[in-house]
Order: structure tokens, then sequence, then C-alpha cells
């Protein structure tokens, strides 16, 4: 079944455990990423270690694309001042710039004083859970090749460690692993020469009434052994990125080492030592505000918005958050946008924006826009033509920032590319231009409009479409288009269908998250699941068919393979059509190699995606734009913000059993941390518009019980079986179902860290993590794609609601 264990609006049983609130929102990459913040240390000398045939990039800012000073060969001394998000402030002769803080030893390498040789090797085993392997990779990067997966207890050649990768050799291949999962005996030996671990004592350090999760594995996925109070000692046996290993009583498990403090923080010892703060100020967009929250979440409460140059104290960073005091208010903003100096100072010491280069990719003959603000109301300041290189500063939502020919202005992020697209090389092994998703397009009506079922006037109505509704048209002739919506297909009359949405009533924000990946890496990753697509951009040479009318025919001389674009140069999609095979011709093209072809329909529904179509549907560019699709980045644990009355009246009126019920949804959504549209919908969807029998109620050991989700109505008997479930979790009433059932879809789906539908779909933050696929719910790679029709239109009927986006960004 291509759509895996659910959809968004539909879910089974999984046995995924309840998210860990006290991390929650926080990037798992990130957290293996960011630094602490670092103090004011004073200067301490170190050596360049590179291979004795390569050079280390002296920079003039902490970044790979920043100005090259110098290149510093193996065993330079360098003075080091500060190490930052694993950059490192060096002075190198008499220039002074930034460096990649992973090349930088104490001991200079090659020198032969014992105590500080560097070319010895050592003898170390991998120490990994009993079932598990350890990543042997290229590079010092999570994404980077994988060169071998060594097994528990495998020996291997230590030749250096810097920070927290060793690089080591194994067999015959040599590459990085990561050092704290190396020990120096073998985990399974039972020689007593084995030194047991180093242990430290530590203490839980949360918010007061809050409790540090004890999990199994490290992975907020993983389940929950205990509950740690504020205070409690554990024992600590070993730190790795973010994760501790502990034991807390008698369990031993993984936190977040970030929650650990060397001392009691309720403890009034004098030996306490205080957390050292910095302080550091707003970096935003002039006129823009960073909202400095309640907790590390973007649906907590606002406690202040602070303006550009805001100068905060910094108590901690934890992964994208950092816990600051601005005015008389601690709370959280996104470290991101908080530098070390102010933006607005002339100080020699401000640090110049971070920039960034990209061309312009649109059809040929087309023009990008360049406008004065980030919005399609914004003058015109230029035209700019496919190709054009362009300078990026900020990216707000689908917008950035850029410069073009000596002007700033913004420009729609979807069409910037990082490559020339007429350029002669490409990342892929053909010059095919990604394929579009499917051969429909969206549009919206302008009128409140009948749905029929034929092309005519006297044809029955299936329903009345409201104003401003999304529909998927799939063709248009003679004054009425083809058009399905919520899975109905009907037809309504072209002359009250527009391209453009109307404007948004609602307040729509969005925020980055990056990958420490390309999309490139991301999509051979996912290539090794075999995706599935049922999509009808399949072509095929037209000498390959026999004609048997104008829209039918069958193959000829020989087997065919079919491509996902009209020309050679496209995919092969992994089918061969046999001599025989009948198809449906859908149109006929000119292809890139001059021939004439077919875009064809055939009897095989789902079908192997190629690696250009799994681009395109990862590719997030790609629909940030739009505002139907870009609803895949709705972030399901954020609040609409929505009126009762106005939900009661827009959206569940007529709806049977849910009629009215707007109040219960939103005490749901409030408690379990859900988005209240997604709820609706998908209580909508569950229950046929608040028809079904198990809505309606159902008799079970003497009481009437109701589900609304139909949850754990499954295995054949779906009305049963749904009654059961709600009968063991006492849903008596209508209200008791929707607020019972939503706990559910919390703990069990978006509990898991998987918030979005893209994200339920791809599972980016495992994929940039661990480097392979992993609780993906669906095969189908339109999946996201296709879930958020219903979720639009529900939002099209209200006049006032949030609408929070989590757009993810690669390298």
């Amino acid at each position: 079944m291509k759509k895996g264990l659910v959809i968004p609006l539909c879910f089974a049983v999984l046995s995924t455990p309840a998210f860990d609130k006290t991390v929650q929102g926080v990037s798992l990459t990130k957290i293996l990423h960011s630094s602490s913040v670092q103090a004011a240390a004073k200067t301490e000398t170190k050596y360049v270690n590179v291979d004795s045939n390569s050079s280390l990039t002296l920079r003039a800012k902490p970044s790979k694309s920043a100005a090259k000073l110098d290149s510093l060969k193996k065993g330079t001394a360098v003075l080091v001042y500060n190490v930052s998000d694993g950059w490192a402030e060096v002075k190198a002769g008499t220039k002074t710039g930034y460096v990649s803080a992973e090349y930088l030893t104490s001991t200079k390498p090659g020198s032969t004083a014992t105590t500080t040789s560097t070319a010895k090797t050592t003898t170390k085993y991998v120490n990994v859970d009993k079932g598990s392997h350890l990543i042997l990779r290229s590079k010092t990067s999570t994404s980077s090749s994988i060169l071998a997966s060594l097994p528990r207890g495998e020996k291997v050649t230590v030749y250096s460690i810097s920070g927290a990768w060793a690089k080591v050799k194994a067999g015959s291949k040599t590459g990085y692993v990561h050092a704290s999962f190396l020990a120096n005996s073998n985990p399974d030996s039972n020689a007593g020469t084995s030194t047991p671990a180093k242990t430290t004592t530590k203490y839980v350090n949360v918010d007061k009434g809050s409790h540090l999760i004890l999990r199994s594995k490290t992975s907020t996925s993983s389940s929950i052994l205990a509950s740690l109070p504020r205070g409690e000692k554990v024992t600590v046996y070993s730190i790795s990125g973010a994760w501790a290993k502990v034991k807390a009583g008698n369990k031993t498990g993984y936190v977040h080492a970030s929650f650990l403090a060397n001392s009691n923080p309720d403890s009034n010892a004098g030996t306490s030592t205080p957390a050292k703060t910095t302080t550091k100020y707003v970096n935003v967009d002039k006129g823009s505000h960073l909202i400095l929250r309640s907790k590390t979440s973007t649906s907590s409460s606002i406690l202040a918005s602070l303006p550009r140059g805001e100068k905060v104290t910094v108590y901690s960073i934890s992964g994208a958050w950092a816990k600051v005091k601005a005015g008389n208010k601690t709370g959280y903003v996104h470290a991101s946008f908080l530098t070390n100096s102010n933006p607005d100072s002339n100080a020699g010491t401000s640090t110049p924006v971070q920039t960034t280069t990209k061309y312009v990719n649109v059809d040929k003959g087309s023009h990008l826009v360049l406008r004065s603000k980030a919005s399609r109301s914004g003058k015109i300041l230029a035209s700019l033509q496919r190709g054009e290189k362009v300078t990026v500063y900020t990216a707000s939502g689908p917008w950035v920032k850029v410069k073009a020919r000596g002007i700033t202005g913004y420009v729609l992020a979807s069409y910037l590319s990082n490559a020339d697209p007429d350029a002669s090389t490409a990342d892929d092994s053909n010059n095919s231009s990604e394929p579009t998703p499917d051969s429909t397009v969206t549009k919206y009506t302008t009128a409140d409009l009948n749905l029929r079922k034929g092309p005519s006037k006297s044809a029955s109505v299936i329903e009345v479409l409201d104003k401003g509704t999304a529909v998927k048209v799939y063709s248009e002739e003679d004054g009425w288009a083809k058009v399905e919506i919520g899975g109905k297909i009907g037809y309504v009359s072209t002359n009250y269908l527009t391209s453009a949405a109307k404007q948004s009533n609602g307040k729509v924000t969005s925020i980055v998250k990056k990958y420490d990946l390309s999309l490139d890496e991301l999509a051979n990753i996912q290539m090794k699941v075999s995706p599935q697509t049922d999509t009808n951009e399949r072509y095929i040479r037209s000498d390959a068919i026999k004609l048997t009318s104008h829209t039918t025919g069958v193959v000829q001389n020989g087997n065919w393979h079919i491509r996902d674009g009209a020309g050679t140069k496209n995919h092969e999609v992994g089918e061969t059509l046999k001599e025989g095979t009948k198809v449906t011709i859908l149109s006929t093209v000119k292809g890139n190699d001059g021939y004439t072809w077919y875009q064809i329909s055939y009897n095989k529904a789902w079908k192997n995606a190629t690696k250009n179509e799994v681009k395109y549907y990862l590719n997030p560019n790609n629909f940030v734009s739009d505002p139907v699709r870009s609803l895949q980045f709705l972030k399901l644990t954020s609040t609409a913000n929505l009126n009762a009355t106005e939900v009661n009246q827009k959206i569940l009126a007529g709806k049977g059993i849910l009629a009215g019920k707007a109040s219960a949804f939103l005490t749901a959504a409030k408690q379990n941390g859900i988005n209240e549209i997604y709820l609706i919908a998908h209580a909508l969807l569950e229950t046929g518009n608040g028809t079904s029998q198990l809505a309606n109620g159902v008799k079970y050991n003497g009481k009437t019980v109701y589900n609304m989700y139909g949850t754990g109505a499954n295995d054949g008997n779906a009305v049963q079986n749904g009654a059961r479930y709600a009968y063991q979790h006492g849903w008596t009433t209508p209200e008791a179902a929707i607020i019972g059932g939503a706990k559910f879809i919390s703990s069990n789906y978006l509990g898991a860290g998987q918030d979005t539908l893209y994200k339920m779909r791809w599972n980016p933050d495992v994929a940039a993590t661990y480097g392979y696929a992993s609780h993906q719910y669906a095969t189908d790679i339109g999946w996201a794609y296709k879930q958020v029709d219903e979720i639009y239109n529900l939002y099209n009927l209200l006049d006032n609601y949030n609408i929070t986006l989590e757009v993810p960004s690669y390298q």
C-alpha cells in the first residue's frame, strides 16, 4: 500500500512513545552540530593538522564561501582566540582570520617529543550497543559518504582524534568515526586488563516543575525509562554530542547532556558555580522583530517582541534556541538571530552578514521580478534574466533578500538555484529538468460554485464549493473544467475559476530549519528504500507504439524502456514495456533528442520513482510560494488560534454529530499541542462529515461510545474494533471522543518529532543524523503534496487564524 502506515487525516496505531517535552522543537541535527556559548577564552597556540599534501584555508569570515586569506601548511603554529560553531578565530603570521577548528591540534604533528607524538597509532575497539554498527565515513561530517559499517568489537587503528571525530583504519579502509564509540578494549572481552569507563556525578538542571526524560536510546522517539526531577543526582558514563549515557537509580539510559549540571541547581553550597552569561544583540532585518517566547517552541506564548539591535543577556544555547534576558523578562529566542555586536554599530568588531551566490532559474524566455519588499505588492525594481547571478543575504519564508545589478530587493526563493541552469555541467547524470508533480494545476473558485457530475448545467450537483476553494484541474473544454476536490471528481464552470488565490485573512509565519546535508544526498538516501509514484509523467518514443486509435496503441518492435521525460537524456524509470502491451496516449510532444514522444498511461498504477522525481518532491523551493502546497510544512504542533463561534458557523455547521463541537476540538488541540485545523480535518474525513456509525454512537457492553478519528478501527470489523477501543478509553460522549482521540494522535505521531506532513513523509532529521531513511509514513513520493487541499480549504473558510510553516533548508 503506497500510503504507508497513515495519511495525516487517517491514522493507524503505532507504538511511538510520547515526545520529550523538555526538548520539543529542538532539531537533533542542530544539537549535534551546535556549540555552547563560548566564554572569552585566553589565547592558546595550536597547530595545523592536515594531510601532508594538503593545506588549511585561512578565511576572512567563519564561512566556506568567505574570502581566502592564506593557505596554512601542516604543522603551522597559530594563535587561537576563540572557537565557535566549528570555526576557530586565529592569527597566523601577520594575518588574522578563521579556520575549521577540527584541523587544529594541541601538539605539533610529527613532533619527536615522546609526550606529544601524533604520528603514533593506537588500537581501539568499536563500542556500540549490541546489534548496532558504527559508521565509517569519508570525512568528519554526518553528511559525508559512508565507507563501511563497523560491528561492535571490531578492532581499528587510530591515527588521530580531533574533536568528536577519530581518523581510523578498519580493514583496508581509512576514514572517520565518532570517537566516543571507541574503547581501549573489546567490549565483549572478559580480559582483566579492560579498563572500566571513568564516571562523573552530575545533577538534573531543568526548570522548576519540569522533568528530564531518561530514554533507552539517543533518540527522542525511543522508549521512556524514567522522568527525572530537577536536582536528581546521576552517574555519567559518557557524553556524545547532545546525549549523555547516565545511571539514575537502578536504570541506565540516555538524557540530553545540556540539562545536566556539575552541582545541584537548588543547592546553596558555596562551591556551586553560577552559569556564565554573555551579551549579544538582536540581528534581524530592519523593521523586523525577534520573538521572545516562554519555552523553546514556536507554539509557546510570546513574552516580548525584540527590535533589531536590542541587547540581551544570554544564559545558555541549546540547539536552535537561546535562553536570554531582555529587560526584565527571561525566555527563549532563536539563537541564529543573535550576534556578538550591534548590527547597526560601525565598530570594527562587527561581523558582516554572511552571503551566498545563486542563479535565477526560470523558464527560458521568462524573467524573475526583483521587488522592494517581500510581497507581490512590492514595487518592481528590476526584471532578472534566467541564469543571472545574484548575492543572497537572508531568507524569510518564500522570499529572499538579494542584490542584483547593484540593486537590493526581494525575489521568490523557489526561482533561485545553486548553479547556472544553462551551465554545461549538472549535479545529476543527465540534463533533464525536474519533472512537474502531476498533470493537474490548482485553481480557485471565485464564487460559491456547483460541482456537477457532468459538464452540463443539467447534470446533478455533487456539492456546492465555497468561494476561494482550491481545486485540482485536470482539463478544460467548452467552458467546463474537470476538477477534483476532497477525493470527489466533477465539473465546474471555467467562468468561475482563477489561478490566483484570494488574499490570506490569517497570519502566516515561516521559520527555516537547516539540515547538514544536501538535497542530492537526501535524494540518494531515499532512493535506497524504493520510493514509488503514480505520476503520469511517463514517456515512450513514438516509433515504439503502433496506434490503434488517436488515444490508444500497443508496443511494437520488441521491448522498450520508459523515461520520465521526452528524450533520451531523461531518466529510465526502471520499467520495460513488452511488445504487445496496451497503452493510453495522453499527449504527443517533441523530445530533446529530435524524436516525437508519447506521454502515456498504462495499467501499472504504481511505478518506481526516479531520482529526479524524488528530488522534485524533496525540494521545498518548489512549494513554499504555493499557498496550498506550502501547507505540507504546516507545524502540526502549532496553534491556529481559532475562534469557536466562527468554526461552528463556517466549518462545522451541517456536519452531523460534529456540528457545534468547536469548543471540544479547541480544547483537545490545546491540551495535546495539535493544530486545530489539522484535528478537525482528520475528524471530518474519518466520520464522513459527522455521519459515520462510530461517530454517532455504538452500543458496546451496554454503553454508548463514540469514536471521531477511527482510532483502533481496523482488522476487518472496523465498527466493533473502534467501539471496543472507545469503550476501553471511556469515550462515552462525543466531546470525550474528540479530546481523547486527540491525545492518541499527539502521543503516537507528532510526539515522534515529525510534526509536519513533509517530515512525516521524508523524516529528514533521521536522514541527516544517521544517513539512512527511517520511520516514513508512505512510499508515495507525492504523499505530503496530496494531503494539503482539505487543510487549505478549511483555513479558507475562516477570517482569523495563524499558520506557522517550518520550511527545511539543505546545503
